[in-house]
């Protein structure tokens, strides 16, 4: 059976799927890379989740604003690691996950992973039909949400470039949006803005910090799968590695910051109604923008969803050849499925559903400390790519034991340092309610399987070359 796939027709459909793309088929450009991840953090959701550093967590302007930033310079970090693994070795995210669990081993985790894909797109489609809603009553909800369903539509059937190119339209629309905002409000209430004044706690510096982080680990399922397109050399790789890191550290800074002067000037006042009121006669523009530019974002949570269920299933169904018909079906599945949550299941139940969706992103921590460990550490990026879509695993197994008993450690030690809506741990709440889950999942989980990696010999990568083939 071959492995490999011939990636996107020149200006047209994408027929790549899960399969490595060749060599000859890798047309990824960095500056793409850069924009896909600024583009798609220039939304609303990103603005009000900056604001929590001054409305949650009590910090001043100031204060908040280097809480945002060192948190979003470290998380992504870790994810921009996994975007330098997309050029080597040419697949989908979740499906190198195989090297570091086993056949069976990833299942669990790329099923949880389709599971937030799947609720991020529906909670999605409820903002910016609210969005829309907001600056047009007339409209209503659900023909708010139908309008950013249809705009999420083109680019998840023709994939790859149509996300590239929206992603690309999102930077100079939204980013503009943006910085006119952070212009119009410097320029309006800038001598309201009491810089130094509010809290100045450890915890809510930690709060924020940890906010901000947790924004970018949660990228980490997704970053190969646009990056697998890039040249598979040490200069992909690095290109990889920046446009990514920087391209989303910018598109997440920037809105948060606007987001943290609102909280700062909203006194108790809802944020977006707070922006809204302040940028005067520029506000439905501004507000529109940044409310159909969340379909951007959404088209990325159902196309890597598609590509993480064709995973699950040809763990199951090895002798398939999951090709583009199977990606459109699989693809208008999860979008109906998403967006019959969003259309039937809004108010109080997605907000509780949007918590569990946080809740569970304590599953991705030990999951990025034992993928980037593994990667980089123990095998120092030598796969054996054909193996990863093997019946059996190949030379993985169907199970990695180390790294199962490791990702099951990872997962507990974050429980009683959790703060949730939903849940929240002795450890936290004694903290002020402070979430520190993921350092403690990281500190964990990476020196544990180190240790029982190397234990059980699987840094022995002797005969298995870095990328395996063309």
């Amino acid at each position: 059976m071959g492995l490999t796939t011939e990636g996107a027709a020149a200006g047209g459909i994408e027929t790549g799927t899960i399969y490595r793309i060749p060599h000859a088929h890798r047309h990824g450009r960095s500056r793409d890379l850069f924009t896909v991840w600024f583009g798609s953090n220039m939304m609303m959701l990103t603005v009000v989740t900056g604001a929590l550093a001054t409305t949650v967590f009590h910090l001043s302007p100031l204060l908040g604003l280097l809480a945002v930033v060192l948190g979003n310079l470290a998380g992504a970090v870790f994810m921009a690691l996994h975007a330098a693994q997309g050029p080597g070795l040419g697949v989908p995210q979740m499906v190198q996950t195989r090297g570091q669990f086993g056949s069976l081993g990833a299942v669990p985790v790329t099923v949880l992973v389709v599971v937030m894909y799947v609720g991020f797109a529906a909670s999605n489609l409820v903002l910016g039909g609210e969005g829309l809603q907001s600056m047009a009553p007339g409209l209503g909800r659900v023909p708010g949400i139908l309008i950013i369903a249809a705009l999420v539509v083109p680019p998840v059937i023709w994939g790859y470039r149509l996300i590239h190119a929206a992603t690309r339209l999102m930077t100079v629309l939204c980013g503009g949006a943006v910085l006119l905002s952070l212009l119009w409000i410097g320029l309006r209430a800038g001598g309201r803005i009491g810089w130094t004044s509010g809290g100045a706690s450890v915890t809510g510096m930690l709060g924020a910090f940890s906010v901000a982080a947790l924004w970018q680990i949660a990228y980490a399922p997704y970053v190969s799968d646009y990056s697998r397109y890039m040249p598979a050399d040490e200069r992909g790789m690095r290109l990889a590695f920046h446009a990514t890191y920087w391209g989303t550290v910018l598109g997440s800074v920037l809105p948060m910051a606007l987001g943290v002067v609102l909280g700062g000037l909203a006194h108790g006042a809802p944020v977006v109604a707070t922006m809204s009121g302040l940028l005067g006669p520029v506000a439905m523009p501004v507000m529109v923008i940044l409310s159909v530019g969340i379909a951007a974002a959404d088209s990325m949570n159902v196309y890597c969803g598609t590509l993480s269920s064709l995973t699950v299933l040809q763990t199951f169904w090895p002798q398939a050849r999951f090709g583009l018909g199977w990606r459109l079906a699989v693809a208008v599945v999860l979008m109906v499925a998403a967006l019959l949550m969003a259309l039937f299941f809004a108010g109080s139940f997605m907000e509780s559903y949007t918590e569990f969706l946080n809740l569970l992103m304590a599953v991705l921590v030990p999951w990025t400390a034992i993928n980037l460990v593994d990667y980089y550490l123990v095998r120092h990026g030598a796969y054996d790519v054909d193996s990863f879509f093997h019946a059996d695993g190949g030379i993985y197994g169907y199970v990695n034991g180390p790294a199962m008993v490791c990702y099951a450690i990872g997962i507990a030690v974050q429980a009683p340092f959790l703060s949730n809506a939903l849940y929240t741990g002795p450890l936290a709440r004694a903290m002020g309610g402070i979430d520190l889950s993921w350092l403690v999942g990281l500190a964990v989980t990476a020196p544990l399987y180190l240790w029982m990696a190397a234990r059980a010999g699987l840094n022995d990568v002797s005969g298995v070359a870095a990328g395996n083939g063309p």
